[in-house]
């Protein structure tokens, strides 16, 4: 029995390879750099989904079907009521979801796809007493979000950045959350029951999915003469430094990169507060010094949510909504996860040990 299944096969997946020796990260045979240079979330949705579902289709056709999906989901708003409202971002994104036909099929994958780019920014405009802004079909899944967010249509830096977020973050091998899509779909269950599933794992503060706190961190340190002491007083209490540390990848984090890249054609436009990016990186290097002289035996790096925390905060999206900005970009891997075990794989039913007391003896 390995406490957490660490180090335990439990699928053979052609989606996604994690390398955490060599920081490298793969999605059906194509590295992370080559990815996101010039990638889209259409190309890597078709990318994952290809051969999965009962039709073919590349990027131009599912930018096409996704457009008409979010104008379809749009209608659902309807039904976010005081009760949802109340909720935090991500639970009402969750409860408008939990509507939506639990099908098998590839409409059901598009409307899954579709809910969250829709539903997190309404909810996010009706919980400020705006009104929510319907989809544009003109536009792609990230440019559209970013509009339906503000109100305006985003810059082309905007909408890159953007599309590289949720290009990095579409799959990620076996996490506590796609591991959940997949146990579900092994009972053949909706993918909407999937989808679900997975989205109520990432929720869980241990999953990595609310880099929020990194930006309470930023926040506090302020200065980047501040950055030393105050990460060292951090450690002093037994703090856990946010954004640093990661437990699959033993150097830096590939895409923690990959979203510090994303940055720097905002900070060259004048779309980023260069003030709050050089703090990031005043801290980044700071920290970096710290742990290698306070935990010399760990390889504590730079992680995916550092980065994460600047990027959807320079995007207008607000701390509360990370989670669920996460989930946009993570839904299409947990539904390409949930039909390849739907398709090749068996009920996934492990067992215990049990630990209990035994009956007394007659």
């Amino acid at each position: 029995m390995k406490n957490g299944l660490e180090d335990v096969i439990a699928a053979e997946t052609q989606l996604s390879d994690v390398d955490g020796e060599a920081g490298r990260l793969i999605i059906r045979g194509v590295s992370l750099d080559h990815l996101i240079a010039g990638g889209t979330y259409e190309g890597v949705a078709a990318l994952l989904l290809d051969g999965l579902m009962e039709r073919s289709f590349g990027e131009t056709d599912l930018r096409d079907w996704l457009a008409k999906a979010r104008t379809a989901m749009f209608g659902h708003i309807k039904a976010a009521d005081a009760a949802v409202l109340a909720l935090p971002p991500v639970d009402a994104m969750r409860a408008l979801i939990a509507r939506l036909p639990d099908g098998e099929d590839f409409d059901t994958a598009l409307s899954l796809m579709a809910a969250p780019a829709v539903y997190l920014p309404a909810v996010l405009r009706l919980q400020r007493g705006q009104r929510p802004i319907a989809p544009n079909a003109s536009l792609s899944q990230a440019a559209d979000i970013l509009r339906m967010l503000t109100g305006k249509l985003p810059s082309k830096e905007q909408t890159a950045a953007l599309d590289t977020y949720l290009v990095t973050i579409s799959d990620h091998g076996l996490n506590a959350s796609t591991f959940a899509s997949r146990v579900i779909a092994s009972t053949h269950a909706g993918l909407t029951s999937s989808v679900l599933a997975a989205l109520s794992a990432l929720k869980g503060p241990l999953h990595g999915g609310a880099p929020g706190p990194v930006l309470d961190m930023l926040d506090a340190i302020a200065t980047a003469k501040n950055a030393g002491p105050w990460l060292g007083e951090a450690l002093d209490r037994g703090e856990r430094l946010m954004g640093f540390g990661h437990r699959i990848y033993r150097v830096r984090d590939p895409r923690a990169d990959a979203l510090k890249g994303a940055l720097k054609p905002l900070i060259a436009s004048g779309q980023v507060d260069s003030a709050r990016g050089a703090l990031a990186e005043a801290v980044e290097a700071a920290a970096l010094a710290i742990l290698k002289v306070r935990k010399p035996d760990r390889p504590l790096d730079v992680n995916v949510e550092f980065y994460t925390a600047l990027l959807l905060e320079t995007l207008g999206f607000p701390r509360q909504a990370f989670t669920g900005v996460f989930a946009i970009g993570r839904t299409v891997g947990w539904l390409a996860h949930a039909r390849e075990q739907a398709l090749d794989g068996r009920l996934i039913r492990p067992r215990s040990v049990y630990i209990g007391p035994l009956p007394a003896a007659a």
